[in-house]
């Protein structure tokens, strides 16, 4: 499962790389500014969750805004090693959005459960840095 969640962020990051267009600096703050403000909601909104869930959906929602920050800085100055970055934000995010999600799980699924998305991890890092 994760393994297929990393294979479509590469995908993504690969055509957000061949899409990458410069912005000005105005419409680069304004974007930032959104990206803060869409956390802020998305943070506000997990407060009605409890226990794991919740867990879960502050990780999503700052692994959200990271993921969109890198974007935009690659989108702002689109260069190999930014590009780059944003595929091992990509793998990291959802590394950690994987992990949280294990620990609904208990003994040695949760033990499986982490390996695995540690193993997806290490994957989706080496590709990002092209030693795959």
């Amino acid at each position: 499962m994760y393994v297929k969640t990393l294979t479509a962020i590469a995908l993504c990051a690969a055509s957000a790389i061949a899409s990458a267009q410069t912005m000005n600096k105005a419409e680069y703050d304004a974007a930032k500014d959104r990206i803060e403000m869409n956390f802020k909601n998305d943070k506000k909104a997990c407060d009605a969750m409890k226990d794991n869930a919740k867990d879960v959906c502050q990780v999503e929602a700052k692994s959200k805004e990271k993921v969109e920050k890198a974007e935009l800085e690659n989108k702002y100055k689109a260069t190999p090693g930014n590009a780059r970055k944003v595929e091992e934000v990509k793998a990291n995010t959802t590394y950690d959005i994987a992990k949280e999600k294990c620990e609904d799980q208990a003994g040695d699924a949760a033990k499986v459960c982490k390996a695995d998305a540690k193993a997806a991890h290490e994957r989706a890092i080496k590709a990002a840095k092209g030693t795959a």
